[in-house]
């Protein structure tokens, strides 16, 4: 339950619930709210800002941002404890009804008519459940957001990095070109989505379970075995400063190792699609595929691509 509430009330049924989630980052919030002011319409929609336990002066900061801005339908929930990213979210989806929901990290920035895009694609197609953006880097080139499931046979390209293997096994690649439009990915970055109400609710929301990452895909595949679509709308654009609402991608570049709730939810995630064998065949062929990139970095002068501790970490989920 939220521990404080701040803000405009939201009408008893709002068009888009925009769902912004703050972890010491309200400088990013703050740019995120920036980016929206042209895109809500005050009369139907409303933005739900979450303060995660920040633990620092972000409620504070959020606050002033909230009464700067009387023109705006804002609200601020403080959560009473850090339970992730897929606990924050469902705490602003419960808090307010609406025909569907736009989850935001704090690290975008959504470009000129980009709500509307998502809507209408939304309205337009009665059996889409989620429909997802174009997700751009500053300089407005493309971020890979749409995806193939995760499946044991991913984890085995994902363990060797190496382009036999990523030959003979295309068709299991996680990560999808830029895709066409009105493609249909089987799962989406959930840095930016909006998720009709009813569809969420058919999957009961996302799964708490998932500390951070891992739970976009987990919902992707509970909403696609209930039968709704998933869609990617390119003419809809929202900025990614990717890294910034998370310290995971920045400590994998830098070979760092990872915090533990990452090899958590990925276990969690195969436990959940495949089974505990299932699970125990993903990390077998990942270790396979490390196995192959050991050797290829031993004798071949293949630049290593693991991060510190991730094997031992992988098996221990």
């Amino acid at each position: 339950m939220p521990a404080s509430e701040a803000g405009v009330s939201a009408s008893p049924h709002a068009r888009i619930a925009v769902v912004v989630l703050n972890y010491r980052t309200p400088d990013l919030v703050r740019d995120c709210i920036d980016s929206l002011r042209s895109e809500i319409d005050p009369e139907r929609d409303v933005v739900v800002i979450v303060d995660n336990a920040s633990g620092d002066d972000s409620v504070a900061r959020l606050r002033r941002l909230v009464k700067e801005h009387p023109e705006l339908p804002l609200r601020l929930l403080s959560a009473a404890e850090n339970a992730g990213f897929a606990a924050g979210n469902n705490l602003a989806i419960e808090s307010v009804a609406a025909e569907a929901y736009l989850l935001l990290n704090s690290d975008t920035l959504v470009q000129p008519d980009a709500l509307s895009a998502l809507f209408q694609a939304l309205e337009a197609n009665p059996g889409v459940g989620l429909v997802s953006p174009r997700l751009e880097w500053p300089d407005g080139s493309p971020q890979t957001s749409c995806f193939r499931l995760h499946t044991p046979w991913s984890e085995l390209l994902a363990g060797a990095r190496t382009d036999a293997v990523r030959r003979l096994l295309a068709d299991y690649e996680v990560a999808l070109p830029a895709p066409r439009l009105h493609d249909e990915p089987q799962w989406v970055s959930f840095a930016a989505a909006l998720i009709r109400a009813k569809s969420l609710r058919d999957i009961g929301g996302l799964d708490p379970g998932f500390f951070m990452y891992y739970e976009d895909a987990d919902a992707c595949r509970r909403l696609r075995a209930m039968g709704w679509r998933l869609l990617y709308e390119p003419r809809a654009r929202v900025v990614h400063l990717r890294g910034g609402s998370s310290p995971v991608k920045r400590l994998t570049a830098l070979g760092k190792r990872r915090p533990r709730y990452y090899y958590q939810s990925r276990a969690r995630f195969f436990r959940r699609a495949y089974g505990r064998w299932g699970l125990f065949a993903a990390n077998l062929l990942w270790t396979l595929g490390r196995a192959i990139a050991w050797l290829r970095e031993t004798f071949g002068g293949k630049a290593p691509h693991t991060v510190r501790a991730e094997l031992r970490d992988l098996w221990r989920g």
